[in-house]
């Protein structure tokens, strides 16, 4: 995998930039989240496909972003609590003043 990845790297034009080895201070945010991902996640499941590893991963990412408190932020999660999410999605203009018809989604 690391080889195909350094070769789609290279494809693109992009280089890649590599803290020292043994400091991962020079990294520290990076380096944080990944301990917390392995220490709270992964290192307790296995997943039998992508499609599963996405749908948990993202699962993990909203508590840890909106739940899970945080130290370094007072013990608050880093997302604003202050921003909910709709109760419902915004209804469509009326068809009166509509100018694209709906059309069924075809699966």
């Amino acid at each position: 995998i690391a080889k195909a990845v350094r070769e789609w790297i290279a494809a693109v034009g992009a280089r890649t930039a590599f803290i020292e080895p043994g400091s991962p201070w020079e990294n520290g945010y990076c380096e944080s989240f990944n301990s917390k991902l392995r220490d709270e996640l992964l290192n307790g499941e296995i997943f039998y496909s992508l499609a599963e590893a996405r749908i948990v991963i993202e699962s993990w990412r909203c508590h840890y972003n909106t739940k899970r408190p945080h130290s370094s932020l007072g013990y608050r999660p880093p997302a604003p609590a202050t921003v909910p999410w709709p109760a419902a999605p915004p209804q469509p203009a009326s068809p009166a003043t509509s100018t694209v018809a709906c059309k069924p989604t075809m699966h």
